[in-house]
């Protein structure tokens, strides 16, 4: 998978601007607060329909205008494909070649990217819901029956916990079993793709983690052992559902379930979260990016876009060098402000960028 242009019209800072991309490293540089992850960011809305900075797409639209454009041609095994968002205040459109697309599912897997900024420390260091959003991001690129379970989950589950607020405890107990039969459907279905993704990830994130500590640590991504199909999780869930039911009209939510999961991360058998230095947590982090461009690579039968973002002043020398080396094969996206000082004269293309725009 190559990204060969990019087209920004109104995106954050650009007005209009193209970036031409080639294969190998592609680095942005440039000031801070010139655009440079603005248009990393675009590059990954395009993969995924979201954005890993905003919660609302109107905050893409450069000030004071209506509406931003974002478009891509790339190049995959399949053939060339060209992508395009138009975003608005109130509402996007998608295109896949110039096709309007009815469903925002149905822009997964034309042009994947594995994203890594200093920010991804959140998965290591922060709360379960971090690392579930890294592992839906991750898991819909390559699967939307995935996208779409998680999807109908979140709509049942939402009107679930509308129905556990209502005051008529009587009509609950009479309709919560219908509700907890659909949610355990979709429950099943999301379990069984997570504990499938995990099982590949752990020992390549393992392998990864001893490249860049040269075998001083060993990361350890819990996975679930049992083998059980989506009937065997189902029937579990439903059970749970059932167990919880008390305990769910008194805290007026639904406190089972793929929504409150959780993935253990440790260091040489300590947990990760809570113990790790910043420099551990980077390095883990990184090693999780690297085994998830390998998994892509593997389902896909090409690697991913991967996006650096301001990640190499965070490394060390020798962890700098392993990491340009590890992606060599790789089309690569990546910012920096002195890219002389960190890429020691690696091979690249390199766009200068200042104040939205590209400087010949």
């Amino acid at each position: 998978m190559v990204i060969k242009k990019l087209t920004l019209h109104n995106f954050r800072n650009y007005e209009d601007e193209t970036f031409s991309f080639e294969e190998g490293l592609n680095v942005l540089t440039g000031k801070n607060a010139q655009g440079k992850t603005n248009c990393a960011e675009a590059v990954y809305y395009l993969c995924t329909g979201s954005s890993l900075r905003i919660r609302h797409d109107r905050q893409l639209i450069r000030h004071g205008q209506e509406r931003a454009s974002i478009s891509a041609e790339a190049v995959s095994r399949y053939g060339k494909v060209r992508l395009r968002a138009e975003i608005y205040e109130n509402k996007r459109e998608l295109f896949v070649n110039e096709n309007k697309l009815s469903r925002a599912v149905d822009l997964l897997g034309n042009m994947n990217a594995v994203f890594f900024s200093p920010g991804e420390l959140r998965l290591i260091q922060d709360g379960p819901e971090e690392r579930r959003r890294f592992l839906n991001l991750s898991i819909s690129q390559t699967s939307r029956e995935y996208c779409t379970a998680l999807l109908r989950y979140q709509k049942i589950l939402d009107q679930r916990n509308n129905l556990l607020k209502n005051h008529d405890i009587s009509m609950i107990l009479e309709t919560l079993p219908v509700w907890d039969e659909q949610l355990s459907l979709y429950a099943a279905r999301i379990i069984a793709k997570r504990r499938a993704f995990l099982k590949e990830l752990s020992p390549l994130a393992a392998e990864a983690h001893a490249y860049l500590t040269d075998g001083a640590e060993i990361l350890s991504v819990g996975a679930e052992e049992r083998e059980e199909s989506e009937e065997q999780i189902r029937a579990k869930l439903i059970m749970e559902f059932d167990n919880s039911r008390e305990r769910d009209l008194r805290l007026g939510f639904t406190s089972v379930g793929p929504h409150r999961d959780d993935v253990k991360i440790s260091i040489d058998g300590e947990e990760a979260r809570g113990f790790c230095s910043q420099g551990q947590a980077r390095t883990a982090a990184l090693s999780l990016k690297l085994a998830e461009l390998k998994i892509f690579a593997k389902l896909t039968g090409e690697p991913p876009i991967l996006i650096l973002d301001d990640v190499m002043s965070e490394l060390d020398l020798p962890r700098r060098k392993k990491l340009l080396s590890e992606i060599g094969d790789v089309q690569c996206i990546l910012t920096c402000t002195h890219a002389e000082r960190v890429l020691y004269g690696a091979e690249c293309h390199k766009i200068k960028i200042h104040g939205g725009k590209i400087v010949p």
